[in-house]
């Protein structure tokens, strides 16, 4: 059996406020941004540059409910991880960009990281492994 996450829906107050920050800010592509009139939304699809398959499902909110989620998707935990090939230019680039990072690099067993906030709160760890994990 093959199997892989193709998307991971990341709960957005706005499309276009979402598609600004992960396209001009953290350099990801815009891989479709296609209106669905039946259901009055659009289907916008980002993912980081490289070879990876997993992308981000920019899903606005839609009920009051689902608005209370935006940012906090994993608790107050780190809820994805970005890697890289270079943490040094990527970590310089998004410092230039803005982002702000709520814990400074340091290095670990399994390589270098440091925690950074989206647009919305929902923090991610950006890292470089040093190790074999995927």
């Amino acid at each position: 059996m093959k199997q892989s996450i193709a998307h991971i829906a990341l709960v957005v107050r706005e499309y276009d406020e979402a598609i600004d920050f992960y396209v001009n800010k953290l350099r990801f592509e815009l891989v479709e941004d296609t209106y669905q009139p039946e259901q009055d939304k659009r289907w916008v699809v980002v993912r980081p540059q490289g070879d990876g398959t997993t992308s981000l499902l920019l899903a606005r909110a839609s009920t009051p409910h689902q608005e209370t989620f935006i940012g906090n998707q994993a608790g107050g935990r780190v809820f994805l991880f970005l890697r890289t090939d270079d943490f040094q230019r990527d970590y310089a680039a998004m410092i230039e960009q803005g982002i702000k990072f709520v814990r400074e690099p340091k290095r670990a067993p399994y390589g270098i990281v440091a925690v950074f906030e989206d647009l919305y709160g929902s923090l991610w760890d950006l890292v470089q492994f040093t190790d074999d994990r995927d």
